[in-house]
C-alpha cells in the first residue's frame, strides 16, 4: 500500500513514463477551436457547486457527529436531514439515487472483498471484471460518460499533516500523471468522522476539488483532456492507513483523445441533462456512505 504502486484505470488520463509527443493541438483550425473550448471549460469548472462541495461534505460529517449523540428514534430520520446533500430522502427510498433517473439507481457496493462498503450509482462498472486491478485499489467507471470513481488504500503518510492532506494527495496525483494546468479550486477543513472509529479514535477527513489537463492511457500531451477531480482523504491513523476516494469528471474532451470515440470531442454535456446524478453528488454520496465492515483488512495493526 504505497503511493508508488498507484496504477490509474482506463478512465484516468495518465501519461506513461512522462513521455510526450512534440505534436500540439494548437496547430490549425482544430487546435484554435480546442484552445477556445479549453478556456471556456476552465471558466466553467470553477462553478458555485464545485466551490461549495467541500463545505457540503463537512456539513454532512458534522451532522453525523450530532446524530450519533441523539436518541435512535431521532437518528432514524437522518435521511431526511441529508436529502439536500445528495443522499436518499428516507429509509424507504435508499435504493434510489436523487437525480439518477437514467442510471439504474444506487446501491451499496462491497469493496475489498466486502471488508469496506460504499454507496454510489449502479451505472459505474467494476473494472476488475474487465482487467486486473491492483490489490490496494477498487476502480469503477461509466464508459458512456468517461467518468471514474476510485477507492485506494495507502500506507499512512506521517509527514503529511491533517490540514490540507487531500490537497497534498491531489497535487501528488497530478505530478504522477504528468498533468498540466493543475490547480486546486477548493479544499475543506479537517472534520472528524465518528462513524469510522477504531479503538476510540475517529478518522479525520479532508476533501479537495481541482482540475488538470491529463492524457488517457498511453496517449501523449497532444491528446490531453481537461478533467475535474474530486478527492477525499480519510485518515485511519489507528490502522496506519490513508484512504483516498477520487472521482474524475471530464470537462473538455480533446478531439485527439481516445475518449472522443465514445463521449465525443468538445465540452461534455452536464450529467443532469441525461438524467444522471452529477459527479459532485456521486462523490459526496460515496464519501459520506463509506464504512468499514471488517477492520482486520488492515492487518496486524487492527
Amino acid at each position: 500500500m504505497t503511493r508508488a504502486s498507484f496504477s490509474p484505470p482506463p478512465s484516468h488520463f495518465a501519461v506513461e513514463g512522462g513521455k510526450s509527443s512534440s505534436a500540439s493541438p494548437s496547430s490549425g483550425r482544430a487546435g484554435l477551436a480546442y484552445k477556445e473550448e479549453a478556456a471556456k471549460a476552465s471558466e466553467a469548472s470553477i462553478s458555485p457547486s464545485s466551490l461549495a462541495l467541500a463545505r457540503s461534505l463537512s456539513l454532512i460529517l458534522q451532522q453525523r457527529l450530532v446524530l450519533a449523540s441523539l436518541a435512535p428514534s431521532v437518528a432514524r430520520r437522518r435521511y431526511w436531514l441529508w436529502c439536500g446533500s445528495g443522499l436518499c430522502a428516507s429509509p424507504a427510498r435508499r435504493s434510489r439515487c436523487p437525480s439518477e433517473n437514467a442510471g439504474g439507481g444506487c446501491s451499496e457496493r462491497p469493496l475489498f472483498g466486502g471488508a469496506i462498503a460504499s454507496r454510489f450509482p449502479n451505472r459505474f462498472e467494476d473494472v476488475s471484471n474487465i482487467r486486473p486491478v491492483p490489490d490496494h485499489q477498487e476502480v469503477f467507471v461509466d464508459p458512456s460518460r468517461d467518468e471514474s470513481l476510485i477507492f485506494e488504500l495507502l500506507d499512512f503518510k506521517h509527514e503529511v499533516g491533517d490540514s490540507g492532506s487531500a490537497a497534498w494527495f491531489l497535487q501528488d496525483l497530478a505530478a504522477e500523471q504528468d498533468a498540466e494546468q493543475g490547480m486546486v479550486v477548493e479544499q475543506s477543513a479537517v472534520v472528524e468522522a465518528p462513524g469510522l472509529t477504531y479503538r476510540n479514535t475517529p478518522a479525520v477527513v479532508t476533501t479537495a476539488v481541482g482540475q488538470m489537463a491529463i492524457s488517457k492511457g498511453r496517449q501523449g500531451r497532444e491528446a490531453q483532456n481537461i478533467v475535474r477531480v474530486y478527492l477525499a482523504n480519510l485518515r485511519l491513523k489507528e490502522v496506519g492507513t490513508d484512504v483516498l476516494i477520487a472521482a474524475y469528471e471530464p470537462i473538455l474532451i480533446n478531439p485527439l483523445s481516445e475518449s472522443a470515440r465514445t463521449v465525443g470531442a468538445g465540452l461534455t454535456a452536464p450529467a443532469s441533462q441525461s438524467g444522471y446524478m452529477p459527479m459532485a453528488d456521486v462523490f459526496k454520496l460515496a464519501v459520506s456512505s463509506f464504512k468499514v465492515n471488517d477492520w482486520s483488512l488492515f492487518g496486524s495493526s487492527a
